[in-house]
């Protein structure tokens, strides 16, 4: 058996190994923003704080009760979700479509790396504030605890390519891996993402 062979036994070998692995579940993550605690006083008061509305899939994060309109020379975005808890810096997370009907130039980045962020205004029924430096389009990325990368053979930041479980499948590349104890699995992509491979309820996709 010459090296070739040897080579391609090991690749179907590998093949096997992980098709036969669990796929991740899918999450459209539709426009939101990310409040300091600052800027919800600023916002909705003094001495006001992020009300629950539900749980989401990652623990401790929530959808809260208020809401923001967006706002730029260009355009504006009514009724647009505020998810908590508060966090060190204002971050307004959108798809590109959103930038573009704003006429914001927003950059493709991890959440919670704002370097080179789009600016807004975020407006209240009492408030204006002015969001400079804190719109991004959020990179795709996968949540894990270090037992899930353990069983998908990956690391916190290692970049992956998944392929969907959809009516209209698409591989996406450059799916960034985020490693923490405290997160729930799934993979989370944008609104614009989301409407590409017909991301359906339930659907999922496979770490290729």
């Amino acid at each position: 058996m010459n090296e070739n062979e040897i080579r391609s036994i090991v690749a179907k070998v590998l093949s096997q190994i992980e098709n036969d692995k669990k796929p991740v579940p899918i999450e459209a993550s539709a426009r939101h923003v990310h409040l300091s605690k600052e800027a919800v006083e600023l916002l909705f008061g003094a001495g006001a704080r992020l009300t629950k509305k539900r749980d989401l899939s990652q623990p401790g994060e929530f959808l809260s009760e208020q809401r923001l309109k967006l706002v730029t020379a260009k355009g504006e975005i009514a009724n647009v979700a505020v998810l908590g808890p508060e966090r060190k810096a204002v971050q307004v997370e959108l798809s590109m479509t959103d930038c573009r009907t704003l006429g914001i130039k927003a950059p493709v980045n991890l959440s919670g790396d704002l370097s080179g962020a789009g600016d807004v205004y975020l407006v209240s029924d009492r408030a204006v504030l002015d969001a400079k430096g804190s719109v991004i389009v959020a990179q795709n990325h996968i949540h894990m605890t270090p037992a899930d990368a353990d069983y998908y053979g990956v690391t916190d930041s290692q970049s992956v390519s998944v392929k969907t479980n959809t009516s209209r499948p698409v591989t996406f590349d450059n799916v960034i891996i985020r490693v923490n104890p405290n997160f729930a699995l799934a993979m989370h992509i944008d609104f614009d993402e989301a409407n590409a491979c017909l991301l359906g309820k339930n659907d999922t996709g496979k770490i290729v």
